[in-house]
This record gives structure tokens, C-alpha cells and sequence, in this order.
């Protein structure tokens, strides 16, 4: 069987590649990313049976959860600690999508696309405020199409494998819906927040990073020292 050729470096990787990254980095830190599928599981959870437009209500009480994730993801693959700047990003970032997620999820993303950045630019290049949301926007801009399809094609992967799995555990066992929601969101929305990490990569490598990105593969984000995530100030 001829060896695979090597995957493109992060300036030039594309869209399933970037999946596909995602989900080996996932695999080499399960047990550390788990549970980052803890927010939406539990977010579902709460949601069943209530109408869409109902739902921002759950997402933005969980806001600390889906914070959390964020920066741990980011922990995981970048080998950085958070700073409160990060936090204040994060909840930035995160306060708009339940709204534009309730009406459609595409602007929701795009959001995500054109402001998330600037969450790993804090934590990796120790920006400001102010610093870290210009250059998480130059970051977008410096190839939207990818960072907007990356995560949308990732929002559709981790939709359509827990569909697939939920159907499974439903069919192989005694599970019910809820059970069978629970386990696929807690199992598989992880690769959200490792692929928007990743993507932080990508795009630094296409305007030239201004931090240590590039140097720290996904598979192995353990820095020197203490091994607790900490937040900084």
C-alpha cells in the first residue's frame, strides 16, 4: 500500500484537511478534549422540546461553559494559557451567536469566522483588548472563504456523525433520544473547538504569525512546566 503524501503545511492546508487534522488531534488528547462536548450536550439537553427561537436563552446561561471550552481547546492544540483577556474575548465572541444561531446558523458562523480569532491571538501572542480583536479580524480577512468554510464544514461533520451515532446508540441498545443526544454531543462536538483552534494556525501562517503557533503540533500541546491550565492576568 503506497504511503500517503505529506499533508500541506497550515499557509496552504485546506478545508478537509483542516478536519482532518482536527480529528487526529482529537484523537491523540480524547480523554483531555472530552470534555469540551460538555456544554453542548448539556445545552441540548435543556433545549429539547423547547422551539429554536427559545433556545439563546440556555446558550447564553451556559456562556461560562462554552467559554471554558474555548480556551481549553485552545489550551490543547496551541499550548498556551489563557488570559483574561482571552476571557473577555471569549464572552465578546460568544454573546452574539445564540441570537444569530436562532434564526439561522450560517450568520452565527460567520461571526465566529470574522471575530473568534482574536480568542488564540490573546492567549498565544499576549495581546491587548483592542490589539488582539485587529488582528484576530486581519487574521479572517487574510482568507475568509477557508475560515468561514472551516467552520462550516466542521459544524457539518460533527452534526452529521452525531445524527449517525445517535441513530446507533438508539438501534444497538436500550438508550433513549436524550441518552443517545447526550453521548453523540458529548463525544463528538470537541472537534468544534480543536479545528477552530487549528484554524488559528492557518490563518497566521497565511499573514505571518506574530506568535509561537506555528510552533507547537496539536498531537503533543503539552508546554514545559506546570501542566494546569491557569488564567493569567
Amino acid at each position: 500500500m503506497p504511503d500517503l503524501p505529506p499533508p500541506l503545511p497550515p499557509d496552504q492546508r485546506t478545508v478537509g484537511q483542516l478536519i482532518a487534522e482536527s480529528i487526529r488531534a482529537y484523537g491523540h488528547r480524547f480523554w483531555l478534549a472530552l470534555p469540551l462536548g460538555l456544554p453542548l450536550a448539556i445545552a441540548d439537553q435543556l433545549n429539547a422540546g423547547h422551539a429554536w427561537a427559545d433556545q439563546p436563552i440556555v446558550y447564553w446561561a451556559l456562556t461560562p461553559l462554552f467559554v471554558a471550552a474555548y480556551l481549553w481547546g485552545c489550551r490543547l492544540v496551541l499550548a498556551s494559557r489563557p488570559t483574561w483577556t482571552a476571557v473577555a474575548l471569549a464572552v465578546l465572541v460568544w454573546m452574539p451567536f445564540p441570537a444569530l444561531r436562532a434564526f439561522f446558523l450560517l450568520p452565527g458562523l460567520a461571526w465566529l469566522a470574522f471575530v473568534g480569532l482574536s480568542v488564540p491571538v490573546a492567549m498565544v501572542e499576549r495581546t491587548g483588548f483592542r490589539e488582539s480583536l485587529v488582528r484576530g479580524r486581519r487574521l479572517a480577512q487574510a482568507d475568509f472563504v477557508h475560515a468561514f468554510g472551516s467552520l462550516c464544514a466542521l459544524a457539518i461533520v460533527a452534526g452529521i456523525a452525531s445524527q449517525v451515532l445517535g441513530a446507533l446508540l438508539r438501534s444497538q441498545s436500550d438508550s433513549g433520544l436524550r441518552v443517545a443526544l447526550f453521548v453523540s454531543d458529548l463525544v463528538l462536538s470537541p472537534l468544534l473547538y480543536i479545528g477552530a483552534a487549528l484554524l488559528y494556525v492557518d490563518q497566521s501562517a497565511r499573514v505571518g504569525s506574530g506568535g509561537r503557533a506555528a510552533l507547537h503540533p496539536p498531537h503533543d500541546a503539552d508546554p514545559p512546566g506546570r501542566a494546569d491550565a491557569q488564567v493569567e492576568p
